[in-house]
């Protein structure tokens, strides 16, 4: 399994350019970032204890899985999330900073719609909103070890070969999950975007918030400029997230609903 495949997981439909909301914004913070012998070292221990943790943690959650209901199930599978936020902190420096955790709803399942810069927010997410479903790609439930990991955390896999077929199951699946009270998390970018930068929103989540009746929140987050997309090296600093209030989606169209979270996910990232 490749760093690229993993960190590319969650995407739903991309859509057409629109001339008033630009592809993307900021710098790439991390073109020209030098890398020392000390982030060298660090980052390859990360990966390969990391790694290790992933196969052997997906073994043994395949194994009890039939002994779990999906709560532990889900609860047991996290616990490779958790140890690899700590693994980030201890060995490359890896601190989190959260702020607006009173706007995640108590009780109730929601939409998270979320800014993509790299596959840490794959994982603290999951810690964020518990249980979830998350879009990805389904190539992902075929890798090896991790694949199986993720067939038990009931995801929701899209083949983005057929956009008009993906829409349709994110859709479907998407109100299955919100209506067993697990919540939905959509990366609206489609794909990992460089520090600093956003890429064009996709309203497939808020037309799923919108047809289930269901909020929407917002997350904002600088994960990139510590660990970066498609990229070996950690960087030690801070990972700053932001989470909005929630967006009710009662009397609003699906495309209002995707400007008010872009809107505030773009002036939020501007200011972590």
């Amino acid at each position: 399994m490749t760093e690229r495949d993993l960190s590319d997981a969650d995407t739903v439909l991309r859509q057409a350019p629109s001339p008033e909301r630009p592809e993307a914004s900021g710098p790439d913070l991390h073109v020209g970032r030098p890398v020392g012998l000390d982030i060298r070292l660090r980052s390859i221990l990360f990966f390969v204890l990391y790694n290790l943790m992933g196969i052997f943690h997906s073994l043994a959650s395949f194994v009890v899985a039939p002994f779990q209901t999906f709560e532990q199930r889900y609860r047991f599978v996290n616990l490779w999330s958790r140890a690899t936020m700590w693994l980030l902190r201890r060995l490359n420096g890896v601190e989190i900073e959260v702020s607006g955790l009173e706007n995640i709803p108590q009780g109730e399942p929601v939409v998270v719609l979320a800014n993509h810069q790299s596959q840490w927010e794959t994982f603290y997410l999951q810690l964020l909103f518990t249980p979830q479903a998350t879009v990805l790609k389904r190539e992902l439930l075929w890798v090896p070890f991790f694949g199986w990991a993720l067939v038990l955390l009931r995801p929701i896999a899209i083949d983005r070969g057929q956009p008009g077929q993906a829409l349709k199951t994110i859709l479907r699946v998407g109100q299955e999950r919100l209506a067993q009270g697990i919540s939905v998390v959509i990366y609206p970018e489609g794909t990992r975007q460089p520090p600093r930068r956003m890429g064009r929103f996709n309203a497939g989540g808020a037309m799923l918030a919108c047809r289930a009746g269901r909020r929407v929140v917002p997350i904002a987050h600088n994960a990139g400029d510590c660990w970066p997309a498609r990229s070996l090296w950690r960087f030690p600093g801070t990972i700053r997230v932001a989470i909005g209030e929630p967006i009710d989606c009662s009397g609003e169209t699906a495309k209002a609903v995707n400007e008010k979270a872009e809107d505030w996910i773009r002036a939020t990232l501007e200011r972590l």
